[in-house]
């Protein structure tokens, strides 16, 4: 489905819906008149099985106590293996709130206060707030920026560790905000070296779906899965399809040993063993009949990308979009127009726009924004038109 076909079906605005991304707009940013592109969810519906599954559980009228079916397991476990040629097993699988909260929990689980904990920034900022809140040490190693291309720095990762005795990597896969998706080689010498080490990595794969270019390969299966043992897998049907407001995550614990302290923290510290019916209800419906719709986000998240970068390179050819290879988030760097100590107030006041600003991923992100790709194009068409009038003066 092309761009103007599947903005015409799932297209909505959510407005005065309680959405965090428009009616949060006051409470984050100060401001209500602005247009929307940080938070990282998408104005589209979600696919039509979803709504009519969940509309078909209503009707029957009770929400009690429920098991989780065994349908569910199967749905995302196909999806896995065709899409990512990774055969989970359903023993394998558990229940998170969220990838972040599952990251908050395996820090607390295989850690300890003053613990480090390591990163690779610019990085999706709750991997921070991970590490800070719950005492432990965090550690940055920073990505190699070449005009927008991010590579690992791999003697820095690794000198990193040994210097602090890092118990845990917090990997992103693809990566938030660079768009980047992993190629083989870089993901089997970060877990080479993780595993020499005896560090353990939290691999944080939400964004797995989205793919524009290239192929994502999950950590698990890298080099025939010899670090499998090693990793815990974080997804969720979330990021694919909007979800995110079932709060339906998944660990994916290949490691038995590791699996039972996930299991003793699980039930007898959090209390948390299983989620939310009507967030099994619309996973397993995503992941049965949610194909087609997916290809149609891309191919809107693709549109917006390329109408973007034309009209900057166009207009302010100094911009750096770095290339987005997965997740719908642009990651661009304003260093050669604006002063980075004026970019808050260049961004919102002038060009009215609601971001996430480079500096809370860490300071290499500092003078850089994050735009949200998977909106209407209207709105891409309109953040674009008022960052080139503004910058261009």
């Amino acid at each position: 489905m092309n761009q103007e076909l599947f903005e015409e079906k799932y297209g909505v605005e959510r407005l005065n819906t309680n959405c965090t991304k428009w009616d949060g707009l006051e409470g984050k940013f100060g401001e209500k008149d602005l247009i929307s592109m940080w938070v990282a969810d998408m104005d589209f519906k979600a696919p039509e099985k979803v709504i009519e599954e969940l509309k078909r559980r209503i009707e029957h009228g009770v929400f009690g106590y429920s098991q989780i079916p065994e349908s569910y397991y199967n749905s995302f476990i196909n999806w896995e293996e065709k899409h990512h040629n990774y055969k989970v097993k359903k023993e394998w699988i558990r229940y998170t709130p969220g990838v972040v909260a599952g990251i908050y929990w395996i820090v607390n689980i295989f850690t300890e206060p003053e613990d480090s904990v390591l990163v690779s920034t610019p990085v999706y900022y709750p991997f921070h707030n991970a590490v800070k809140e719950n005492n432990r040490k965090l550690i940055f190693s920073n990505l190699i920026n070449n005009n927008g291309i991010y590579t690992f720095d791999f003697d820095d990762f690794e000198n990193k560790i040994i210097k602090n005795k890092v118990k845990i990597y917090i990997l992103c896969s693809p990566h938030n905000p660079i768009g980047r998706v992993w190629k083989e080689e870089e993901l089997e010498k970060i877990l080479d070296i993780c595993e020499r080490n005896n560090v353990l990595v939290i691999s944080d794969e939400i964004h797995h779906d989205l793919i524009l270019k290239g192929k994502h390969l999950p950590s698990a299966i890298i080099k025939g899965g010899r670090y499998s043992k090693n990793i815990i897998t974080l997804t969720a049907p979330s990021k694919t399809f909007n979800l995110a407001g079932c709060q339906n995550s998944i660990a994916i614990i290949e490691d038995e040993k590791i699996r039972e302290k996930f299991d003793e923290y699980a039930t007898t510290k959090a209390r948390v063993s299983n989620g939310n019916l009507f967030g099994y209800i619309a996973a397993e419906a995503a992941y049965t009949y949610g194909e087609d719709w997916l290809k149609g986000a891309i191919n809107t998240i693709l549109g917006n990308y390329n109408y973007m970068i034309i009209k900057l390179k166009e207009e302010l050819p100094e911009v750096i979009v770095s290339p987005l290879e997965g997740t719908y988030l642009s990651w661009i760097d304003l260093r050669k127009y604006i002063n980075p100590n004026n970019l808050q107030e260049v961004i919102q006041k002038e060009c009215r726009l609601a971001v996430d600003y480079g500096e809370w991923f860490g300071e290499a992100g500092l003078g850089f924004i994050r735009i949200n790709l998977a909106t209407s194009r209207k709105y891409v068409e309109e953040a674009t038109t008022n960052l080139i009038k503004v910058l261009k003066k």
